[in-house]
């Protein structure tokens, strides 16, 4: 094709002659792009974006790899609201922001929002707990899985990962089963007035969504119907090489963009986009509950917490623990603008503290007569209502406000270490809000709620000694102590922990107990299913799997393993003593060992056990 042809029919599409003289080598290709793509074209010159056509081939050569470019274009362009001269555009104001030094919260004075403090076992916690199971045939829930287990010293998804090796369930399984748990316990409070079922979504990512969907079918969807799980895959945004957000190429494959993840945040858009929120909607659906993939204790605080949205009629509720101040774990804020604007949003840490320093708090982030900071510790876990969260989506097309933070090669702050991207987080959302929108918290213990599985063993050994971990090793301790606790408040004498050290870490070893989530979801369950005087020993190992099984008067010191059908009702008594399980030290850097143990740093060695398996309907007693 001639240059001039090809100049008259760029000019015939908008594309004026300085423009297509930027990208010559675009111009001999023009021929290979269908009219949608020419104008995709059009806007990366516009938005200053001809180096991507600097090294293309004249027309014969490589051919497949120009189409292939624009099929990424095409892609980029219909997953980022607003399109790429958005993206470029906003990328643009936020790198000028971050050379400027710019602190996005100039003008904000922070002060404590309003929320719900909550007392483990007291009568206000379990009447919350009761509310919340019978909102809960009324909640969808969302689960954000996009990332995989690498930084973890974990090659596979992060959901796939035992959340403890006594029984093997991982995190996946124990998330679906306590939905379904909920879901009939709700139905059974409600008298069967239940909606559909429980929908389940997941938002996966490139890295993610094919083994999750394996992960699925391979165990049956761990028993719910797979009509209830719907996946959602978040697509990667482009980077930036500079700061006049010029769009990085691939370092390996010149016909390609380099992208990167864009956050969680996304989940909002996808949603959005699914247009799941307004059949749900209509199907008198009233929540939406929002999780992140590794936190093996949050379902002991949804029921509660969901009680909490329902009194407060919170249009959103974030899931909080108390923090330290200075704590590297962001805390739930309200912000004040000069000119009269309010929000109640997560501030992180580190952003936290400079901002109460300069509107009037000489000490920044400081602990209250509590022990802890005024700012609860935000855990990335939220309620949503779903009617004004349909209405704030509907205006925003569910984009979440951006940020950018690029690493400068140095003080001048004229060029990256590497390329940068736009990024945005789920709990942003409420930036966006009305002032009169209801924004609370709810704060519970730690021990209970909170015990993320995030870093990989050299990372979690330098944490300073007293601060969390956030490993596979206390992740699944961490599982232990809260079940031993729960059991302590409800009356049985569980011995306390002893004290050992696991690739680094020192953590308290309880023990080792588990149950699945439909023998008890609350802690007015447990209550009712432990009785009399009951005591277990702390080398001992208890896993309860079963509907209808109750503890009383029970001395177990030892290995015990209860598994019953729904229709079994089992009673476990008296004194069981055996040489029960033990926990062995696993080196990190033993390749022998499974990925899953060695980033534990320990293994169950199961040396004797009494273990009953009833599968007939009938009430039986086991008390030896």
């Amino acid at each position: 094709m001639a240059l001039d042809s090809t100049t008259e029919k760029l000019s015939k599409l908008g594309i004026d002659g300085d423009l297509a003289a930027s990208a010559p080598n675009l111009q001999k290709n023009i021929h290979l792009l269908s009219p949608q793509q020419i104008e995709l074209a059009k806007i990366l010159l516009e938005t200053g974006q001809s180096h991507l056509f600097q090294h293309w081939a004249e027309p014969g050569v490589d051919d497949e790899e120009k189409k292939a470019f624009f099929e990424q274009v095409t892609r980029l362009n219909s997953s980022y609201p607003g399109g790429l001269a958005s993206y470029i555009k906003t990328a643009k104001e936020l790198l000028a922001d971050s050379k400027a030094g710019r602190n996005p919260f100039d003008g904000f004075t922070p002060s404590v929002p309003k929320g719900e403090v909550l007392t483990f076992g007291d009568d206000n916690f379990i009447n919350f707990e009761d509310a919340g199971i019978r909102e809960a045939h009324k909640a969808a829930f969302v689960l954000v899985a996009g990332g995989l287990g690498e930084r973890l010293g974990y090659n596979g998804i992060k959901v796939a990962l035992p959340r403890e090796t006594t029984t093997g369930t991982c995190f996946l399984q124990h998330y679906i089963e306590s939905i379904l748990a909920l879901q009939d316990a709700s139905c059974k409070l409600t008298q069967g007035k239940c909606q559909a079922k429980i929908p389940f979504v997941i938002m996966t990512s490139d890295d993610t969504h094919s083994r999750t969907l394996q992960l699925l079918e391979a165990n049956s969807y761990f028993g719910m119907e797979p009509t209830q799980v719907k996946l959602l895959k978040q697509e990667k945004v482009a980077c930036l090489n500079d700061n006049d957000a010029r769009l990085a190429l691939d370092p390996h494959n010149k016909y390609r963009i380099q992208t990167k993840p864009h956050g969680h945040g996304d989940v909002h858009s996808l949603l959005y986009s699914s247009g799941l929120l307004n059949s749900w909607h209509d199907a008198g659906f009233r929540w939406v509950l929002f999780f992140q993939d590794t936190n093996g204790l949050l379902f002991n605080a949804i029921p509660a917490a969901l009680g909490v949205s329902a009194a407060k009629q919170y249009h959103v509720n974030s899931l909080a623990v108390p923090r330290k101040a200075k704590e590297a774990i962001g805390g739930i804020t309200r912000l004040t603008h000069a000119d009269g604007r309010t929000m109640v949003i997560n501030v992180e840490y580190n952003q936290l503290d400079p901002l109460l320093r300069a509107t009037g708090h000489a000490d920044g982030d400081v602990n209250c007569e509590t022990g802890y900071s005024p700012f609860p510790g935000n855990i990335n876990q939220l309620i949503l209502e779903l009617g004004p969260y349909i209405e704030e989506l509907t205006k925003t097309g569910g984009s979440i406000k951006e940020f950018v933070n690029p690493k400068y090669k140095d003080a001048s702050k004229t060029s990256f270490k590497s390329s940068t991207r736009l990024e945005c987080m789920m709990q942003d959302y409420p930036q966006t809000l009305p002032p009169t929108a209801r924004v609370g918290f709810t704060v519970m213990d730690a021990w209970l709620a909170y015990a993320p599985v995030k870093n990989n063993p050299e990372d979690a050994a330098k944490v300073p000694k007293g601060n969390p971990y956030h490993s596979a090793t206390s992740g699944e301790m961490a599982i232990y102590r809260a079940n031993s606790l729960i059991l302590r408040k409800a009356g049985v004498k569980v011995a306390d922990p002893v004290v050992q050290v696991f690739n680094g870490q020192e953590v308290e070893v309880w023990p080792c107990i588990a149950w699945k989530p439909k023998w008890a979801l609350t802690f007015a369950n447990v209550k009712k299913k432990v009785g009399g005087s009951c005591c277990i020993s702390q080398r001992s190992t208890m896993v309860i799997k079963g509907r209808n099984v109750f503890v009383e008067d029970l001395s177990l010191d030892g290995a015990l393993l209860i598994d019953a059908i729904d229709h079994a009702e089992v009673r476990i008594g008296g004194s069981i003593q055996n040489k029960g399980w033990t926990i062995e030290n696993v080196d990190y850097k033993d390749t022998s060992v499974p990925e899953e143990l060695r980033i534990r740093g320990f293994r169950i060695n199961k040396i004797e056990q009494l273990e009953k398996n009833y599968s007939e309907p009938g009430k039986f007693s086991l008390k030896p």
